[in-house]
């Protein structure tokens, strides 16, 4: 399938709760909204979906929107001043946001229905991309990190990128990850290029190159054996010992509850491991469980490799590294408003003025 993801990168975050203050997130909406607007304006949509598909870049755009540095909150809320401050401007920007938090992230496919109209590519492939970037990084990936939150860009063209996260309440850290439409890729090997992470471990990655393997002997699997013969392999290996592992636990495995999911996949015959993570119902349990089969029966084992490897301008809302300073925001809104405006009748020069900050660096 053309038009496959790459993704470009990972953000690990310490895990905080708690709500933006409304008069944050308001000044958040409209500077959000007219960075955009310069670099849609300068540069075009595609390259907003290359920066957001940078988790350094995004980083950095959280602290200049005035949100803590370092927390979970920077990801749900900028992706929320985003969608928010955007209303109405997408067809004219030519940038879509869908998705979102909690709820909002499972009525994705649907918002990407209701822009249809407005885009000159079938949007069945942006739809497919959305879901499939979710299950790589909840099913695919196994590290601990559950996901709470999917956003998904696009442009007219159906270009995308997608910026979601998970938590882990063990270590009260939040892992982002960046997705670019833009690169013909694998979903289903090594699908990142640049990894930002300062809490790694061991993981079940079904997405390693090293995986390959393993990815086709699932496929067998799942395809040629009967489904009730998966499941008395795995009611076997319930009495076995193995090694300690903290990916997999044999107590999470259940073969008399995954006996439906083998039956599905068996009589749907996916013709490769991307086709059977497609399938509904194809979860962590059920590639847990092939993963283990894949190993332990076929001699083929899974790779344990995590795939995992910032700057202020008007302070940030807990007050790190100081209170933001509202004025300052407010003449940065007020800035940006006013260059555009004169840069739609001719007069580009404060917006030539940033250009030349660079000659300073």
């Amino acid at each position: 399938m053309s038009g496959l993801g790459q993704r470009t990168g990972i953000a690990n975050l310490p895990l905080h709760y708690g709500k933006v203050p409304p008069w944050l997130f308001g000044r958040m909406c409209q500077l959000a909204r007219e960075i955009t607007v310069v670099v849609i304006d300068e540069f075009g949509a595609q390259e907003m979906l290359r920066r957001l598909s940078d988790p350094y870049w995004f980083q950095a755009f959280g602290c200049v929107l005035g949100y803590d540095w370092h927390s979970s909150g920077v990801t749900t809320t900028v992706c929320g001043a985003l969608k928010e401050g955007l209303k109405g401007l997408e067809k004219d920007l030519g940038l879509f946001i869908a998705g979102g938090k909690g709820r909002t992230s499972r009525k994705t496919p649907a918002e990407i229905e209701d822009f249809g109209y407005l885009l000159k590519a079938d949007p069945s492939p942006l739809i497919y991309a959305s879901r499939m970037s979710a299950k790589v990084d909840s099913s695919a990936l196994q590290d601990g990190y559950q996901l709470y939150h999917h956003t998904f860009f696009f442009t007219t063209s159906g270009s995308w990128a997608v910026i979601q996260q998970g938590m882990n309440e063990f270590n009260r850290y939040a892992r982002r990850y960046h997705w670019l439409g833009e690169k013909v890729s694998d979903f289903v090997c090594e699908p990142q290029s640049a990894i930002c992470s300062q809490c790694r471990g061991e993981a079940l990655n079904l997405v390693a190159l090293e995986s390959s393997k393993a990815r086709d002997v699932i496929a067998h699997i799942a395809t040629e054996e009967e489904p009730d013969k998966i499941v008395s392999q795995l009611t076997k290996l319930k009495t076995l010992s193995l090694p300690r592992r903290p990916y997999i636990t044999l107590e999470d495995i259940h073969p008399e509850r995954l006996g439906k999911i083998f039956t599905t996949a068996y009589e749907r015959q996916p013709k490769n491991f991307e086709s059977l993570l497609g399938l509904e119902g194809v979860g962590p349990k059920t590639l847990r469980a092939l993963g283990l089969i894949s190993e332990l029966v076929y001699d083929t084992p899974v790779s344990l490799r995590d795939p995992a490897r910032y700057s202020f301008a008007h302070g940030g809302k807990d007050g790190h590294p100081y209170p933001v300073d509202r004025k300052t925001y407010d003449n940065s809104i007020q800035f940006l408003i006013q260059a555009l405006d004169k840069a739609r009748i001719g007069d580009r020069e404060k917006l030539g003025a940033f250009k030349r900050l660079k000659t300073w660096q």
